[in-house]
């Protein structure tokens, strides 16, 4: 019989029946905590058993599930307001006539193509979590390498190493890091700087990866290795719109809009409230620049809310499993257990060891979101008993999760990029495990390297 992968809400439950019997058997007990700038931090070196076991009783698993979803409303109604403006700012085809622009000027040119289009797909993910807007370009870009003499797998190559370097090295993406500095207790965009800077060496690995792959199979087509699986001819697709000044209006009101909402944060203590009608503002102000009417603003609207149903559900259950694992006294005696091993490493390696454990925690876990509601509240503590800041801890969950996105089979949006590209798995993991692993190794240099320089 062949084993399928639990649907990721099932799954999480899963983990929550999981968290419930683990609360039976796990030693309960707690670290002392004390309140540093706000933020209650947890002290090393005083975990203590609890003297007596308190059980649990199995009706908390399911209180637990609505108590959970309101401790992270305020994400969950951020995350429905981002995905409603988004769906109307796609509504006026200002990104696919900003990619589509760029496509048909490089056309002619492959490796400056190859860059500029991960590079673009990069900054797209880092800044706005861009993700499943790229299915649509596909089959153009599938179509436009085919023509330069390369093959589909590089079309996806460059699709799939933007999107999951944006997500790694992201630098506001609502998805991500405002979830995961909000479990965290970080101020809210803090450190973007440094992520931004860094995000141009990651897209220079992902592109010249994609691209000495792409020149080998320009030297010799046998290498290719969708050789037998594509057809010889394809027709070339140039089905996007034309790049108007109104797109350019749209894209830029969305850099304003968020160059105030970070100015807003470190200036005036802005935080979900202020973010949400920052964006909400924007999608009023692109619906009247893409003359989009109430009626159909507020359907597009509904709609990309909708789109991040599962989302706010994944957040929501995942709250659920730390919650039991708090209220079961237990969290911090599995923060205790991963903290000794790593703990006889130092700091540096010990925040490595952080970002490999958030990218196992990937292949069960596919959301940004769900997984950050999931593992942060395990990462922050032990980043305070090992020596390592929380920003760091949230630098950790970015690259696991991001960088794993690009392979993990229980990724939906990858699945849908190889499924209409018509790109086997198997051939996809030949193709990217290497960048992965390339990618995991600059990330673990930086990490290093934010550990020695305080990054905070």
């Amino acid at each position: 019989m062949k084993f399928k992968m639990p649907h990721t809400l099932t799954l999480l439950f899963y983990l929550m029946v999981a968290a419930l019997v683990m609360t039976w058997i796990v030693p309960q007990g707690a670290f002392d905590t004390e309140i540093i700038d706000g933020r209650e931090v947890v002290l090393p070196g005083t975990y203590e058993v609890a003297e007596e076991r308190e059980l649990m009783n199995p009706v908390e698993l399911f209180t637990a599930i609505p108590r959970a979803f309101e401790d992270a409303q305020a994400i969950i109604f951020f995350l429905f307001i981002i995905g409603g403006v988004l769906a109307i700012i796609r509504r006026t085809g200002t990104i696919d006539a900003l990619l589509g622009r760029l496509l048909e000027n490089l056309g002619g040119r492959p490796a400056m193509l190859i860059f500029l289009v991960v590079f673009v797909f990069a900054f797209a993910s880092s800044a706005m979590g861009a993700s499943a807007e790229y299915i649509p370009f596909v089959l153009i870009l599938a179509a436009l390498c085919r023509t330069m003499k390369m093959d589909t797998m590089t079309a996806v190559g460059i699709i799939i190493a933007g999107y999951g370097i944006g997500y790694g090295a992201a630098a506001f993406n609502q998805y991500t890091v405002v979830v995961a500095q909000d479990v965290a207790g970080v101020d809210t965009y803090t450190g973007w700087g440094v992520r931004l800077a860094l995000l141009l060496p990651f897209v220079m690995i992902g592109a010249h990866h994609v691209y000495s792959y792409a020149r080998r199979v320009q030297l010799d087509p046998s290498t290719s290795l969708m050789a037998g699986i594509e057809p010889d001819n394809v027709d070339t697709v140039t089905d996007y719109p034309a790049l108007s000044v109104k797109h350019v209006i749209i894209m830029t009101a969305f850099m304003v809009a968020l160059g105030v909402a970070v100015w807003g944060i470190a200036t005036r203590g802005w935080y979900l409230y202020e973010l949400g009608a920052a964006f909400l503002i924007l999608g009023v102000f692109t619906a009247f620049v893409g003359k989009i009417g109430p009626s159909l603003m507020a359907e597009e609207f509904v709609s990309g809310a909708k789109d991040l149903t599962e989302t706010a559900l994944l957040v929501g259950i995942a709250r659920g499993i730390a919650l039991i694992m708090e209220e079961g006294q237990i969290l911090h005696s599995i923060v205790y257990a991963m903290s000794v091993p790593l703990g006889m490493v130092g700091p540096e390696l010990a925040a490595v060891g952080m970002m490999l454990m958030q990218t196992i925690m990937n292949f069960f876990v596919s959301s940004g979101s769900g997984q950050a509601f999931l593992t942060m509240p395990l990462m922050v503590p032990l980043g305070d008993i090992l020596g390592v800041s929380r920003q760091i801890a949230v630098q950790a969950f970015l690259y696991g999760d991001g960088f794993a996105n690009m392979i993990v089979p229980t990724n939906p949006v990858l699945m849908g990029i190889l499924g209409m590209a018509s790109v086997p798995y198997d051939k996809w993991f030949r193709f990217c495990m290497p960048l992965l692993l390339k990618l995991l190794a600059f990330a673990a240099i930086c990490m290093v390297g934010m550990v020695m320089f305080g990054f905070s």
